[in-house]
């Protein structure tokens, strides 16, 4: 029942917002930042708060002070489940773009919705978009946009964390951001559990202490990918004792 409450839903939100494109596209061209923030707060709004609650979604969230409001970071997080994205965002700061797998700009109206956001899409694949992409990510970072991103690369359906790509920390040294892990644990029980149905669910998101790279010594820094992946694993078997 849920899930074709939220096919309804998404529908209808798909109808309603055809008139706000014509007016972000507009806004973009006079203040693109203004343009990022307000696309964020129409999607968490309109779009991920309504589709949690149908969902039956208790989001508990701890860490909020390692929230960073007045200055960009890098959100590391663990991936499990397509709701991830719908916890980060409905938690994130303003201005926050994710970074996601290239397949999702083929849907029209999301994709849409994430490039007013700013988000970025990455080619697994192709090496040569893949560094663009991390320097576009550089980029955001600098002009004060936080990203969310998933060094797994996938999403883990094991119980151990996959290995975090190097990679993906890059966005965080070159632009000198500090990094915030963020631990995940329970989204699958919303959806990837009993596919295609969706389930309630008791999903928690923990903020860690910020990291800061421009601290590190040289021989840290090569091991941030690890340390970082040690502290999400350490964090995530801790709350899942609480669902």
């Amino acid at each position: 029942m849920r899930l074709f409450i939220i096919a309804i839903y998404l529908i209808l939100y798909t109808i309603f917002s055809i008139p706000l494109f014509v007016f972000m596209y507009f806004l973009g061209k006079v203040n693109p930042k203004k343009k990022e923030i307000i696309a964020q707060k129409i999607v968490i709004h309109c779009g991920f708060r309504p589709i949690l609650f149908i969902s039956g979604v208790k989001l508990t969230v701890k860490g909020k002070e390692h929230i960073l409001q007045d200055q960009a970071a890098l959100y590391v997080y663990n991936h499990r489940s397509f709701f991830d994205v719908l916890a980060g965002y409905v938690t994130a700061p303003y201005p926050t773009a994710f970074i996601s797998k290239k397949e999702i700009e083929k849907v029209p109206m999301v994709s849409r919705w994430m490039k007013f956001m700013n988000c970025l899409f990455l080619d697994r694949a192709d090496m040569k978009q893949g560094l663009e992409v991390i320097l576009q990510g550089i980029e955001l970072l600098k002009s004060g946009t936080s990203i969310y991103i998933a060094p797994e690369g996938t999403r883990n359906k094991g119980e151990e964390l996959l290995e975090f790509h190097a990679a993906s920390f890059k966005l965080a040294e070159k632009s000198k951001c500090p990094i915030v892990p963020v631990a995940i644990n329970n989204t699958d029980a919303v959806f990837e559990q009993h596919l295609p149905w969706i389930r309630k669910a008791h999903v928690i998101i923990e903020y860690c202490e910020p990291i800061d790279m421009t601290e590190m010594e040289q021989a840290e820094k090569k091991k941030i990918a690890s340390t970082v992946r040690d502290i999400l694993s350490e964090k995530v078997k801790a709350n899942k004792l609480e669902l």
